[in-house]
């Protein structure tokens, strides 16, 4: 059994992580610095999750499962990329996308251009060769103007 980690997060204070929650990503995540990651739920009901560094107590990443917001949404890789990443159809992974927060809900995007990959501890950012896969994809759309934004904290 391994043991917990501890950090202090700016967003969340002193938070324990589980070990098995950590995601080593050995490419980074495009545009930031570190290469460890911790999926952390502020709301177990929420569809958010952070992703939150290890190595810059400053950087926390809002993320979703993608398929919540867009039923249809689909990953394809080019076959050199799913080589390079060692995937095939038999992988189980888990599927995230980078959230974009805002004061309107719906105003809030999805990055569904860059999904971020995660299985056996390992994560990739990925280039999203799917067609219709925007860099912001509205997550409220139809919603109105007058509703506030939730906190994804």
């Amino acid at each position: 059994m391994s043991s917990s980690l501890e950090i202090e997060s700016s967003r969340f204070g002193r938070v324990r992580i589980d070990p098995d929650t950590v995601v080593e990503f050995p490419d980074g995540l495009i545009g930031l610095g570190g290469s460890r990651y911790a999926l952390l739920a502020a709301d177990v009901n929420s569809p958010f999750l952070w992703l939150q560094s290890l190595d810059d107590p400053e950087l926390a990443l809002p993320v979703t499962d993608p398929h919540q917001f867009f039923p249809s949404f689909a990953v394809q890789l080019d076959d050199q990329e799913a080589e390079r990443l060692g995937l095939d159809d038999m992988t189980a992974v888990a599927v995230y996308v980078t959230v974009r927060a805002a004061k309107a809900l719906e105003d809030f995007t999805a990055n569904l251009k860059a999904p971020i990959l995660v299985w056996s501890g390992r994560g990739h950012q990925v280039i999203n060769q799917s067609p219709g896969c925007v860099l912001r994809a509205p997550l409220f759309e139809s919603l109105s103007c007058t509703e506030p934004a939730a906190d994804i904290a």
